[in-house]
Protein backbone atom coordinates (compact mmCIF):
# COMPACT_ATOMS: atom_id res chain seq x y z
CA UNK A 1 0.00 0.00 0.00
CA UNK A 2 1.06 3.67 -1.18
CA UNK A 3 1.14 6.12 1.73
CA UNK A 4 -0.50 9.37 0.68
CA UNK A 5 1.98 12.15 1.36
CA UNK A 6 0.92 15.82 2.72
CA UNK A 7 2.07 17.58 -0.30
CA UNK A 8 -1.15 15.32 -1.92
CA UNK A 9 -3.13 17.38 0.86
CA UNK A 10 -3.93 14.16 2.79
CA UNK A 11 -2.73 11.39 4.47
CA UNK A 12 -3.41 7.31 4.55
CA UNK A 13 -5.90 6.67 7.49
CA UNK A 14 -4.20 3.39 8.90
CA UNK A 15 -6.73 0.63 9.89
CA UNK A 16 -5.33 -2.78 9.48
CA UNK A 17 -2.52 -4.99 11.82
CA UNK A 18 -0.60 -6.05 8.44
CA UNK A 19 -0.22 -2.09 7.74
CA UNK A 20 0.71 -1.53 11.29
CA UNK A 21 3.08 -3.56 11.09
CA UNK A 22 4.87 -2.17 7.60
CA UNK A 23 4.41 1.27 8.32
CA UNK A 24 5.89 1.00 12.09
CA UNK A 25 9.03 -1.08 10.38
CA UNK A 26 8.72 2.35 7.97
CA UNK A 27 8.99 4.58 10.94
CA UNK A 28 11.67 3.01 12.76
CA UNK A 29 14.07 3.55 9.64
CA UNK A 30 13.83 7.53 10.44
CA UNK A 31 15.65 8.99 13.37
CA UNK A 32 12.44 11.43 14.20
CA UNK A 33 8.69 12.11 14.48
CA UNK A 34 5.94 14.01 15.07
CA UNK A 35 3.45 12.44 17.45
CA UNK A 36 -0.12 13.86 18.24
CA UNK A 37 -3.06 11.96 20.04
CA UNK A 38 -6.81 12.93 19.80
CA UNK A 39 -8.92 11.64 23.06
CA UNK A 40 -12.79 11.56 23.37
CA UNK A 41 -12.58 12.86 26.79
CA UNK A 42 -15.18 15.41 26.58
CA UNK A 43 -18.10 13.04 25.19
CA UNK A 44 -17.22 9.66 27.05
CA UNK A 45 -17.00 8.64 30.76
CA UNK A 46 -13.65 7.00 30.42
CA UNK A 47 -11.65 8.22 27.81
CA UNK A 48 -9.76 6.48 25.11
CA UNK A 49 -7.13 7.59 22.50
CA UNK A 50 -9.33 7.67 19.37
CA UNK A 51 -6.52 8.79 16.99
CA UNK A 52 -2.37 8.84 16.55
CA UNK A 53 -1.01 11.20 14.37
CA UNK A 54 2.68 10.99 13.20
CA UNK A 55 4.30 12.69 10.56
CA UNK A 56 7.92 12.34 8.96
CA UNK A 57 9.20 15.65 7.08
CA UNK A 58 7.31 14.31 4.08
CA UNK A 59 4.16 12.28 5.03
CA UNK A 60 1.69 12.05 7.49
CA UNK A 61 -0.10 9.37 8.74
CA UNK A 62 -3.29 8.77 10.83
CA UNK A 63 -3.59 5.63 12.95
CA UNK A 64 -7.39 4.40 13.83
CA UNK A 65 -6.86 2.63 17.32
CA UNK A 66 -10.84 1.98 17.26
CA UNK A 67 -9.96 -0.27 14.49
CA UNK A 68 -6.82 -1.80 15.85
CA UNK A 69 -7.01 -4.42 18.46
CA UNK A 70 -3.04 -4.24 18.91
CA UNK A 71 -1.15 -1.31 18.77
CA UNK A 72 2.23 -3.10 20.01
CA UNK A 73 4.14 -2.28 17.11
CA UNK A 74 4.47 0.94 17.25
CA UNK A 75 6.28 0.94 20.57
CA UNK A 76 9.60 0.13 18.40
CA UNK A 77 9.42 3.47 16.61
CA UNK A 78 7.81 5.60 19.48
CA UNK A 79 9.79 4.00 21.81
CA UNK A 80 13.23 3.98 20.55
CA UNK A 81 15.67 5.74 22.26
CA UNK A 82 17.62 6.91 19.01
CA UNK A 83 14.74 8.34 17.60
CA UNK A 84 13.48 11.44 18.89
CA UNK A 85 9.92 11.98 18.98
CA UNK A 86 8.66 15.73 18.87
CA UNK A 87 5.16 16.36 20.71
CA UNK A 88 3.82 19.80 21.45
CA UNK A 89 2.28 19.75 25.09
CA UNK A 90 2.76 16.31 25.67
CA UNK A 91 2.46 15.27 29.26
CA UNK A 92 -1.32 14.08 29.01
CA UNK A 93 -0.53 12.28 26.05
CA UNK A 94 2.43 10.49 27.42
CA UNK A 95 0.59 9.50 30.31
CA UNK A 96 -2.34 7.71 27.71
CA UNK A 97 -0.07 6.00 25.23
CA UNK A 98 1.32 4.11 28.58
CA UNK A 99 -2.45 3.85 30.09
CA UNK A 100 -3.87 2.73 26.79
CA UNK A 101 -1.30 0.69 25.09
CA UNK A 102 1.74 0.41 26.90
CA UNK A 103 3.94 2.27 25.24
CA UNK A 104 6.79 4.13 26.40
CA UNK A 105 8.39 7.42 25.05
CA UNK A 106 11.97 7.64 25.97
CA UNK A 107 13.62 10.43 23.49
CA UNK A 108 11.21 12.95 23.38
CA UNK A 109 11.13 16.59 22.65
CA UNK A 110 7.99 19.05 23.50
CA UNK A 111 8.07 22.01 21.83
CA UNK A 112 5.79 24.42 24.17
CA UNK A 113 8.34 23.45 26.58
CA UNK A 114 11.36 24.70 24.51
CA UNK A 115 8.89 27.46 23.57
CA UNK A 116 8.30 28.31 27.55
CA UNK A 117 12.29 28.26 28.16
CA UNK A 118 12.90 30.49 25.20
CA UNK A 119 10.43 33.04 26.77
CA UNK A 120 7.75 32.82 24.50
CA UNK A 121 4.88 34.19 26.07
CA UNK A 122 2.46 32.67 23.55
CA UNK A 123 3.52 29.25 23.50
CA UNK A 124 0.57 27.44 22.38
CA UNK A 125 0.86 25.41 18.97
CA UNK A 126 -1.27 27.54 16.87
CA UNK A 127 0.61 30.65 17.98
CA UNK A 128 3.61 29.35 17.64
CA UNK A 129 2.80 28.47 14.04
CA UNK A 130 1.21 31.64 13.06
CA UNK A 131 4.13 33.56 14.30
CA UNK A 132 6.82 30.79 12.75
CA UNK A 133 5.48 30.19 9.58
CA UNK A 134 2.01 32.18 9.23
CA UNK A 135 0.38 28.86 9.49
CA UNK A 136 -3.47 29.24 10.39
CA UNK A 137 -4.38 26.23 12.40
CA UNK A 138 -8.25 25.58 11.92
CA UNK A 139 -9.13 24.95 15.49
CA UNK A 140 -12.97 24.43 14.46
CA UNK A 141 -12.70 20.32 15.89
CA UNK A 142 -10.56 20.79 19.11
CA UNK A 143 -13.84 20.02 21.07
CA UNK A 144 -14.69 17.25 18.84
CA UNK A 145 -16.04 13.73 19.24
CA UNK A 146 -12.96 11.72 18.24
CA UNK A 147 -14.68 8.33 18.83
CA UNK A 148 -16.98 9.03 15.77
CA UNK A 149 -16.68 7.25 12.54
CA UNK A 150 -15.95 7.85 9.90
CA UNK A 151 -13.74 10.43 10.05
CA UNK A 152 -14.57 13.51 7.98
CA UNK A 153 -11.79 14.93 5.28
CA UNK A 154 -11.87 18.33 7.48
CA UNK A 155 -11.39 16.26 10.67
CA UNK A 156 -8.08 14.16 8.96
CA UNK A 157 -6.57 17.46 8.07
CA UNK A 158 -7.49 18.95 11.25
CA UNK A 159 -5.22 16.05 13.12
CA UNK A 160 -2.25 15.74 10.64
CA UNK A 161 -2.01 19.66 11.12
CA UNK A 162 -1.06 19.22 14.81
CA UNK A 163 2.29 17.21 13.46
CA UNK A 164 2.98 18.03 9.63
CA UNK A 165 4.78 21.05 11.11
CA UNK A 166 6.08 19.71 13.98
CA UNK A 167 9.44 19.25 12.93
CA UNK A 168 10.40 22.63 11.50
CA UNK A 169 9.22 24.15 14.42
CA UNK A 170 11.70 21.75 16.28
CA UNK A 171 14.60 22.58 14.26
CA UNK A 172 14.27 26.59 14.74
CA UNK A 173 13.59 25.73 18.96
CA UNK A 174 16.12 23.51 19.64
CA UNK A 175 18.30 26.23 17.58
CA UNK A 176 17.44 28.66 19.88
CA UNK A 177 18.09 26.55 23.24
CA UNK A 178 21.42 25.54 21.65
CA UNK A 179 22.07 29.46 21.20
CA UNK A 180 21.10 30.14 24.35
CA UNK A 181 22.63 27.40 26.56
CA UNK A 182 19.54 25.73 27.54
CA UNK A 183 19.23 22.37 25.70
CA UNK A 184 20.20 20.45 29.15
CA UNK A 185 17.47 22.45 30.75
CA UNK A 186 15.19 21.13 28.09
CA UNK A 187 16.41 17.88 28.01
CA UNK A 188 16.22 17.06 31.76
CA UNK A 189 12.37 18.39 31.86
CA UNK A 190 11.49 16.05 28.74
CA UNK A 191 13.71 13.27 30.33
CA UNK A 192 10.66 13.99 33.38
CA UNK A 193 7.95 13.76 31.10
CA UNK A 194 8.65 10.52 29.58
CA UNK A 195 8.17 9.25 33.29
CA UNK A 196 4.37 10.52 33.21
CA UNK A 197 1.90 7.81 34.60
CA UNK A 198 -1.80 8.31 34.61
CA UNK A 199 -2.99 7.56 38.47
CA UNK A 200 -6.07 5.80 39.50
CA UNK A 201 -7.62 7.69 42.08
CA UNK A 202 -8.78 6.37 45.56
CA UNK A 203 -11.12 7.56 48.43
CA UNK A 204 -13.82 9.44 48.18
CA UNK A 205 -15.05 11.21 45.09
CA UNK A 206 -15.20 14.52 47.23
CA UNK A 207 -11.57 14.48 46.92
CA UNK A 208 -11.21 15.27 42.92
CA UNK A 209 -14.43 17.52 43.82
CA UNK A 210 -13.50 21.72 43.19
CA UNK A 211 -15.09 23.49 46.48
CA UNK A 212 -15.69 20.55 48.62
CA UNK A 213 -12.59 21.39 51.03
CA UNK A 214 -14.86 24.57 51.97
CA UNK A 215 -17.93 21.52 53.14
CA UNK A 216 -17.77 19.77 56.43
CA UNK A 217 -19.84 17.14 58.39
CA UNK A 218 -23.16 16.11 57.12
CA UNK A 219 -22.63 18.47 54.15
CA UNK A 220 -19.68 17.08 52.99
CA UNK A 221 -21.76 13.31 53.52
CA UNK A 222 -24.54 14.55 51.03
CA UNK A 223 -21.65 16.00 48.40
CA UNK A 224 -20.16 12.42 48.62
CA UNK A 225 -23.75 10.86 48.06
CA UNK A 226 -24.64 13.07 45.16
CA UNK A 227 -21.66 12.66 43.25
CA UNK A 228 -21.52 8.91 43.62
CA UNK A 229 -25.20 9.21 42.10
CA UNK A 230 -23.33 11.20 39.16
CA UNK A 231 -21.36 9.06 38.24
CA UNK A 232 -23.28 6.23 38.87
CA UNK A 233 -25.73 7.66 36.13
CA UNK A 234 -22.42 8.36 34.03
CA UNK A 235 -21.32 5.50 34.01
CA UNK A 236 -25.14 4.06 32.36
CA UNK A 237 -25.12 7.32 30.13
CA UNK A 238 -21.61 6.66 28.99
CA UNK A 239 -21.08 10.72 29.28
CA UNK A 240 -18.29 12.51 31.58
CA UNK A 241 -19.96 13.32 34.65
CA UNK A 242 -19.65 17.05 34.05
CA UNK A 243 -22.65 16.57 31.41
CA UNK A 244 -24.93 15.02 33.90
CA UNK A 245 -24.45 17.31 36.33
CA UNK A 246 -22.41 20.06 36.81
CA UNK A 247 -20.07 19.99 40.16
CA UNK A 248 -21.27 23.74 40.82
CA UNK A 249 -24.76 22.43 41.25
CA UNK A 250 -23.98 19.82 43.40
CA UNK A 251 -22.06 21.61 45.77
CA UNK A 252 -24.62 24.09 46.16
CA UNK A 253 -27.34 21.33 46.63
CA UNK A 254 -24.62 19.72 49.48
CA UNK A 255 -25.06 22.85 51.70
CA UNK A 256 -28.26 23.47 51.44
CA UNK A 257 -30.06 19.94 51.44
CA UNK A 258 -33.19 20.35 49.92
CA UNK A 259 -35.85 18.30 51.19
CA UNK A 260 -38.25 18.06 48.42
CA UNK A 261 -37.86 19.01 44.37
CA UNK A 262 -39.87 22.53 45.18
CA UNK A 263 -36.32 23.65 47.41
CA UNK A 264 -34.17 20.83 44.79
CA UNK A 265 -35.64 23.08 41.84
CA UNK A 266 -34.24 26.67 42.93
CA UNK A 267 -30.52 25.27 43.44
CA UNK A 268 -28.63 27.09 40.62
CA UNK A 269 -28.18 24.65 37.35
CA UNK A 270 -30.62 22.45 37.94
CA UNK A 271 -32.64 22.56 34.48
CA UNK A 272 -35.87 21.18 34.42
CA UNK A 273 -35.12 17.93 32.52
CA UNK A 274 -32.74 17.17 35.21
CA UNK A 275 -35.37 18.10 37.87
CA UNK A 276 -37.41 15.58 36.33
CA UNK A 277 -34.68 12.51 35.41
CA UNK A 278 -32.67 12.63 38.46
CA UNK A 279 -34.71 14.64 41.26
CA UNK A 280 -36.04 11.91 43.42
CA UNK A 281 -32.63 10.23 43.51
CA UNK A 282 -30.52 13.46 44.40
CA UNK A 283 -33.17 13.67 47.23
CA UNK A 284 -32.50 10.59 48.52
CA UNK A 285 -29.17 10.97 48.18
CA UNK A 286 -29.63 14.57 50.57
CA UNK A 287 -31.84 12.32 52.86
CA UNK A 288 -29.09 9.09 53.36
CA UNK A 289 -26.56 12.31 54.58
CA UNK A 290 -28.96 13.61 57.05
CA UNK A 291 -29.59 10.37 58.61
CA UNK A 292 -25.84 9.20 58.87
CA UNK A 293 -25.01 8.75 62.26
CA UNK A 294 -22.05 11.46 63.67
CA UNK A 295 -19.79 9.28 63.94
CA UNK A 296 -19.71 8.06 60.35
CA UNK A 297 -19.49 11.52 58.92
CA UNK A 298 -16.74 11.83 56.33
CA UNK A 299 -13.91 14.73 57.11
CA UNK A 300 -12.18 16.27 54.32
CA UNK A 301 -8.05 15.44 54.78
CA UNK A 302 -5.95 18.42 55.48
CA UNK A 303 -2.31 18.53 55.33
CA UNK A 304 -1.03 19.36 58.16
CA UNK A 305 1.06 22.30 57.46
CA UNK A 306 3.51 23.78 60.16
CA UNK A 307 3.44 28.03 59.88
CA UNK A 308 6.94 28.91 58.50
CA UNK A 309 9.25 31.10 61.28
CA UNK A 310 9.52 34.46 60.53
CA UNK A 311 12.84 33.79 59.23
CA UNK A 312 11.58 31.65 56.68
CA UNK A 313 9.06 34.51 55.84
CA UNK A 314 11.62 36.73 55.56
CA UNK A 315 13.74 34.59 53.27
CA UNK A 316 11.05 33.52 51.14
CA UNK A 317 10.43 37.49 50.37
CA UNK A 318 14.16 37.79 49.76
CA UNK A 319 13.97 34.96 47.48
CA UNK A 320 10.98 35.81 45.45
CA UNK A 321 12.83 39.48 44.81
CA UNK A 322 15.88 37.72 43.50
CA UNK A 323 13.44 35.69 41.30
CA UNK A 324 11.75 38.82 39.84
CA UNK A 325 15.40 40.26 39.16
CA UNK A 326 16.65 36.49 37.72
CA UNK A 327 13.77 36.09 35.56
CA UNK A 328 13.92 39.04 34.02
CA UNK A 329 17.19 38.79 33.46
CA UNK A 330 16.66 35.30 31.45
CA UNK A 331 14.15 36.50 29.72
CA UNK A 332 11.65 34.24 31.49
CA UNK A 333 8.23 34.19 33.05
CA UNK A 334 9.14 33.87 37.22
CA UNK A 335 7.35 30.62 37.35
CA UNK A 336 9.62 28.71 34.47
CA UNK A 337 12.80 30.03 36.67
CA UNK A 338 11.32 28.77 39.89
CA UNK A 339 8.08 28.17 41.06
CA UNK A 340 6.45 29.50 44.43
CA UNK A 341 6.59 25.78 45.71
CA UNK A 342 10.24 25.78 45.31
CA UNK A 343 11.07 28.61 46.72
CA UNK A 344 9.37 27.95 49.53
CA UNK A 345 10.86 24.78 50.22
CA UNK A 346 14.63 26.54 49.61
CA UNK A 347 13.52 28.81 52.14
CA UNK A 348 12.56 25.76 54.35
CA UNK A 349 15.42 24.40 53.95
CA UNK A 350 18.31 27.41 54.59
CA UNK A 351 20.93 25.95 52.68
CA UNK A 352 24.27 26.91 53.69
CA UNK A 353 26.00 25.32 50.62
CA UNK A 354 24.87 24.49 47.20
CA UNK A 355 25.19 20.62 48.08
CA UNK A 356 22.55 21.16 51.06
CA UNK A 357 20.00 21.92 47.77
CA UNK A 358 20.10 18.06 46.96
CA UNK A 359 17.00 18.00 49.80
CA UNK A 360 15.16 19.94 47.71
CA UNK A 361 12.87 17.38 46.85
CA UNK A 362 11.82 18.35 43.13
CA UNK A 363 14.35 20.88 42.10
CA UNK A 364 15.61 20.00 38.75
CA UNK A 365 19.53 19.92 38.15
CA UNK A 366 19.59 22.52 35.82
CA UNK A 367 18.11 24.98 38.25
CA UNK A 368 21.18 23.65 40.74
CA UNK A 369 23.65 24.89 38.01
CA UNK A 370 22.16 28.20 36.81
CA UNK A 371 21.36 29.72 40.09
CA UNK A 372 22.42 27.40 43.36
CA UNK A 373 25.20 29.51 44.61
CA UNK A 374 22.73 32.65 44.03
CA UNK A 375 20.13 30.95 46.20
CA UNK A 376 22.59 30.16 48.79
CA UNK A 377 24.09 33.97 48.60
CA UNK A 378 20.10 35.23 49.27
CA UNK A 379 19.95 32.97 52.01
CA UNK A 380 23.22 33.51 53.54
CA UNK A 381 21.88 37.45 53.28
CA UNK A 382 19.74 36.81 56.49
CA UNK A 383 22.77 37.25 59.42
CA UNK A 384 23.70 40.02 58.21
Amino acid sequence: MISLTRQAGTCEIVTTAPRLKELAAHLCRHHELAVDLEMDSLHHYREKVCLIQISTRSESWLIDPLALEDLSPLAAPLGNPAILIVMHGSDYDIRSLHRDFGIEVQNLFDTMIAARFLGIAEFGLAALLRARFGIELDKKYQKADWSKRPLSPEMCAYASADTSDLLPLYDQLHAELAAKGRLGWQEEECALVCRARVSEKEGPLFLSCKGAGKLKGRSLAALEGLLRYRDQQARLLDRPPFKVMSAETLLEAAEKKPRSLSELSGIKGMTPKQLHRHGPALLAAVSTALELPEDLLPRFPRTRREEPSDGAKERLKRLKSWRERSSAALGLEPGVVAPNWLLEAVAEVNAASPADLDGVAGMREWQKGLYGRELIEVLEADGQ
